[in-house]
């Protein structure tokens, strides 16, 4: 039974939108109507983002804190004994989000109308990305659907838990740098030069240090604005740049040489290659299709190729570490992990344990780069006001000598 979005009136007036199951609009309409409702507007729930533009804006963007609670839910609705289709439509319920009700919605209709689930997942591909979908297939095929769901919820539940430590974990500097930045260009903007303009009109030649600052703050006070103008052009610039794959791929080859930068990129794609490769092996998808998709997860341009070339490699028979090793791009653990796995038959329980080593050694890095960078920032604030204020005292302190 397809499912139908309605806008209708309420018995006040009011507009009111939802989802309806029917047979056809006309069924929909008197459904409304047998609830008080005047209906405006009926239409099918489309199946596919791509059929329209309207389809794509209501398709809207589902974060990976909404993707990782959808996909708990499913998984805990099947897992209870309950039929896909009735997992679809509760969790559809469940949800206040509009367009994550749209989208179960008419996964669900795909679902009922006979298709497998991950054709159903397949409509919406900036939703559900290849991996998602790929497992899903798996599960299907094998048996254990459920089984897939729960380990896809753990996964997408951890991707969310590691972009919001991510995300937390700079809030604070990245606040830190913008007030510091903004006080220092107050002072010198406003307040030094309402200062300065006292020892100046003395008409007696000032300290050195404070004909310096003057200098600095005239230049704040007539060019800061420009400047500011021309950082955030020069930014919006660059964020156009590397959309462009010529250029992105030079940005990405640039990072994965900054000294300790490309440690961090390193581990977190790292982490994020293996624990994928790790699920869908795990799921029985077979490995040369696993590493295809597991590459799309690779953010970095350089190491994403180097997966793909990888993947070439293993199906000419060479073994993953090997392949892997030879780009120069993967740590050594992972490398020898994964040997470890090939060696042994435990692939995708080494390729777990990569993942979880990765992931520590990059949060402890991080948290290690953030505790020196806040005390330094300090430091280096600290600093330059300590300076602001020595140039406006050494003045004040030679003020007989400037009298006379």
């Amino acid at each position: 039974m397809p499912a139908f979005e309605y806008t209708a009136l309420n018995a006040k007036g009011k507009e009111e939108t939802g989802i309806l199951d029917g047979d056809n609009a006309r069924q929909v309409r008197q459904l409304l109507r047998d609830s008080n409702l005047t209906p405006l507007e009926v239409n099918q729930v489309e199946k596919s983002e791509r059929s329209g533009s309207n389809t794509v804006r209501r398709a809207g963007r589902v974060k990976a804190a909404e993707l990782a609670l959808l996909t708990r839910q499913l998984a805990t609705l099947v897992q209870s004994g309950s039929p896909l289709e009735e997992a679809l439509a509760t969790t559809a319920k469940q949800t206040e989000k509009k367009n994550i009700k749209h989208i179960l919605s008419a996964v669900r209709t795909r679902v009922v109308e006979g298709y497998s689930l991950a054709d159903g997942l397949k409509t919406y591909p900036s939703v559900f990305p290849d991996m998602y979908r790929a497992t899903i297939s798996a599960g299907e095929q094998s048996g254990h659907l459920d089984a897939v769901l729960e380990r896809m919820a753990d996964y997408t539940e951890s991707r969310q838990e590691t972009q919001q430590r991510i995300a937390n974990a700079m809030f604070y500097p990245v606040i830190l740098t913008i007030v510091s930045i903004a006080i220092v260009a107050g002072l010198l903007g406003f307040i030094v030069p309402k200062i300065i303009d006292v020892f100046e009109n003395m008409g007696q030649e000032l300290p050195a240090m404070t004909r310096g600052l003057i200098t600095v703050s005239d230049f704040v006070r007539d060019y800061g604005l420009y400047i500011a103008a021309v950082l955030v052009i020069l930014f919006i610039l660059f964020k156009q740049m590397i959309k462009i794959p010529k250029w992105r791929m030079v940005y990405h080859r640039f990072v994965l040489k900054l000294p300790i930068i490309k440690k961090m990129v390193r581990g977190l794609n790292t982490a994020r290659f293996a624990r994928t490769l790790s699920i869908l092996a795990s799921s029985g998808v077979p490995i040369l299709d696993a590493m295809s998709i597991s590459a799309k997860v690779v953010q970095n341009l350089p190491m994403r190729q180097a997966v793909e070339e990888a993947a070439r490699k293993v199906r000419e028979g060479k073994a993953i570490n090997r392949a892997l090793d030879q780009s120069g791009y993967f740590p050594p653990m992972t490398v020898h992990l994964i040997a470890s796995g090939e060696s042994s038959g435990k692939l995708d329980e080494m390729l777990e344990r990569a993942a979880v080593q990765q992931e520590r050694e990059t949060d402890s890095m991080l948290t290690n780069i953030l505790g020196l960078f806040e005390p330094i920032l300090i430091l280096v604030m600290g600093g330059v006001v300590l300076l602001i204020v020595l140039s406006i005292l050494l003045p004040i302190l030679n003020l007989n000598q400037l009298v006379q």
